[in-house]
């Protein structure tokens, strides 16, 4: 088994903070995307990218991998310690979806078949005269761009099912899938009868997708309402301006009043997510943004703008 160094796979330091780290998923998750990146192996590297934020996200894992890593180098074999017993909790989701590094680490919540699926339940067909059993449950993480949301292009999935024989590698399918209207980031969504092949006359299995929706840099998300904060420049905020926002289908006009304050919230209804009854807003969150260097010039019409106003804004801070 092959040690992972998760700092390097997200090209962060050690010493990181949880924002840092983040951000960096934010960026890699959406550049390895396979629907949209154009990178070799990007599927791998989308896999690897979620299984570093799985561990380096999470404070607990993060600090029991931060012990693990004096015993291990990139590239290099590596064996837990002797005694080595995660109090992490492990991911939700079938061993395909992590590498056998991360799963002799932090091991896995269901209890899965050899491929990856719940274990199917048997009864006893009396008409046949021999045990029935349920076709093979399979769980699967669906990961998605929140323009996929938009959209009613069908997804494409393709999956492995066990072989119960033992004797195959299992059967490969494919299945071409809408996501429901206003569906949300962890929602479970059933796919009946699609799973594993019963045996005697026992149904087939299903599969369950769990919608996992892949940061945005510039979106966060609750419900079906989306969020973005706006850089805008001091005399913008001060004299009011129409500025461009992105949004996930164009960029629209935003009228910003004179005297705007950094953390103002400004409403543009019906740009957030797709919903059962309708689309959520979009709210966007105004920051004050000062230039990075100021020239003579501009030095001096800030003296003087210094000078001639009344403004304090400190009045009643320390009351």
């Amino acid at each position: 088994m092959e040690f992972k160094d998760y700092y390097d796979i997200l090209g962060i330091k050690p010493d990181a903070d949880a924002k840092a780290v983040k951000a960096a998923y934010r960026r890699l998750a959406r550049k390895y995307h396979p629907d949209v990146s154009k990178e070799p192996n990007a599927e791998r590297q989308f896999k690897d990218v979620a299984e570093a934020y799985e561990v380096l996200g999470e404070a607990t894992k993060r600090a029991e991998y931060d012990q693990l890593r004096q015993y291990g180098h990139k590239g290099q074999a590596f064996t837990p310690p002797p005694g080595w017993n995660s109090t992490a909790t492990g991911a939700n989701f079938s061993d395909g979806d992590f590498s056998e590094f991360f799963s002799s680490l932090f091991g896995n919540r269901i209890q899965q078949t050899p491929g990856g699926g719940r274990r199917p339940r048997t009864h006893f067909d009396g008409e046949a005269q021999m045990f029935a059993q349920r076709g093979q449950d399979v769980e699967i993480e669906l990961p998605l761009l929140l323009e996929d949301m938009l959209k009613d292009t069908p997804k494409t999935i393709e999956f492995t099912l066990a072989d119960n024989s033992g004797r195959g590698p299992g059967q490969t399918k494919t299945l071409k899938i809408k996501i429901p209207k206003g569906a949300v980031d962890g929602e479970r969504i059933r796919l009946k009868r699609q799973g594993g092949t019963g045996s005697g006359n026992a149904p087939a299995g299903d599969v369950y997708l769990r919608v996992k929706l892949v940061p945005h840099p510039l979106f966060d998300v609750s419900g079906h309402d989306l969020t973005i904060t706006l850089p805008v420049a001091p005399w913008e905020a001060a004299l009011g301006a129409t500025v461009k926002v992105p949004t996930l289908d164009g960029r629209i006009s935003l009228s910003i009043a004179p005297a705007a304050q950094t953390g103002q919230r400004l409403r543009v209804k019906g740009k957030g997510l797709p919903g059962k009854h309708g689309h959520g807003d979009l709210y966007v969150q105004l920051k004050v943004v000062m230039p990075k260097q100021v020239d003579a010039a501009s030095k001096q019409l800030w003296q003087e703008l210094a000078a001639k106003s009344a403004f304090d804004p400190r009045s009643g801070f320390e009351q």
